[in-house]
């Protein structure tokens, strides 16, 4: 079984329904109200442009930020009414409520051809709990329900899960249906080698995907702060460097493991662990970091490395920078995996970049057009990848497959 989409859906079901989008327009703003990135609207265009086509009265609501169920005016989702009507070339009309009278309201009124768009659900007490009462009013808004949050698609929210409960159908927009086919080949690669590449911070975060990953993988490279962890379980000193204390023990139970397909940074740049500098970096092995000093990066030799196996690959996932990526001359190594995916996509690999930093790393630079799909969600894809499933998922329609 799996979730039905708008594919499965007479388009003629459509016509003049008000049909309840959930959409991740969790989107980075400046003080000002302007949208820094677009990535996340511009993912769910398919879908809204779809729903318009076949004469449905598109109803939208996300979440930004945490205002933790208090109105948080910096969280409001009016600047982004402008920006979607730009990008989707359709009226979009917003209204700062959310779950009243007055918003079921607006949803019968609106016409044939127009968006409309609520108030942050965040606003709203009881959304994080996936409150009863709150999922009956908003399952007002709408005829039918469609999940195009892939990035939220985790959480058992009220506008995530306990709508889909209550509205029929509920189905998967053309974002949610686009990412369980990318992670399908990746929990399933029909193509070998497949090469999987973790980075970021935390091993915490990802001891089940790596769990998941150790034994369907034929290599797994390890880089970023989370490497140091590995590094120091391994007995190296790792001098000043971030390590997760608390995961040592689990690092090395992974390193443990007969065969177990880890691959390490062997060389690494160091910096002054205060505030790094790119200019009075260096790099060394990493059984010779500086007790007074720092690993930022992954090293020139390991880059190579990790290239190649990147080349060698016929699937390839990627997930969290492999340094301190948003300082330049720390970049180095995530840009190299970067232009390393790209290159294997050329040659006919099938490549995902997770989201969250590492789909940022890739935009900036330059090369989420290059590679074969990015996610637009971090937790979710990792939660997704580990089990098979997520809540949002399982509260939609099903049809056999």
């Amino acid at each position: 079984m799996r979730p039905k989409t708008l594919r499965d859906l007479d388009p003629a079901e459509l016509r003049g329904k008000r049909v309840l989008v959930r959409v991740d327009y969790n989107v980075p703003m400046d003080e000002d109200g302007t949208v820094r990135d677009a990535n996340r609207i511009e993912a769910s265009l398919p879908t809204l442009r779809y729903l318009l086509e076949h004469g449905a009265r598109p109803v939208l609501v996300s979440h930004l930020g945490r205002p933790k169920g208090e109105v948080v005016p910096r969280y409001s989702l009016a600047p982004l009414a402008p920006v979607l009507e730009r990008l989707l070339g359709a009226p979009v009309q917003f209204m700062a409520e959310t779950d009243t009278d007055a918003a079921v309201e607006a949803t019968r009124q609106l016409e044939e051809g127009d968006v409309l768009l609520l108030e942050n659900t965040r606003f709203l007490p009881g959304e994080t709990a996936n409150d009863p009462e709150l999922s009956r009013r908003l399952a007002r808004l709408g005829d039918l329900f469609v999940n195009d949050a892939f990035g939220s698609t985790h959480r058992e929210h009220s506008s995530v899960v306990g709508v889909a409960d209550l509205l029929s159908p509920a189905v998967a927009g053309f974002l949610v249906e686009s990412e369980l086919m990318a992670f399908a080949e990746l929990r399933n690669p029909r193509e070998r080698p497949f090469v999987v590449a973790f980075g970021g911070a935390k091993i915490s975060d990802k001891i089940p995907l790596i769990e998941a990953f150790l034994d369907r993988a034929d290599a797994v490279l390890i880089g970023g702060a989370m490497a140091n962890t590995f590094i120091r379980a391994s007995g190296l000193g790792t001098g000043a460097s971030l390590v997760e204390e608390d995961a040592l023990d689990v690092a090395a139970g992974f390193l443990a493991r007969p065969e177990h397909r880890l691959s390490l940074p062997t060389d690494v740049v160091v910096a002054d662990a205060g505030e790094p500098d790119a200019a009075l970096s260096s790099i060394v092995a990493v059984d010779s970091i500086p007790a007074d000093r720092a690993a930022f990066d992954i090293g020139p030799r390991t880059r190579e490395t990790f290239a190649h196996a990147i080349g060698e690959s016929r699937t390839f996932f990627w997930n969290g920078p492999m340094g301190l990526f948003e300082v330049p001359g720390f970049d180095s190594g995530t840009v190299r995996m970067a232009r390393a995916a790209a290159e294997a996509t050329a040659e006919g690999a099938f490549t995902v970049v997770g989201g969250g930093d590492s789909a940022s790393a890739i935009r900036q630079a330059g090369l989420a057009g290059a590679v074969s799909h990015v996610s637009t969600g971090g937790g979710a894809a990792l939660e997704y990848l580990a089990k098979g499933s997520l809540p949002g998922l399982d509260a939609l329609d099903r049809i056999g497959i």
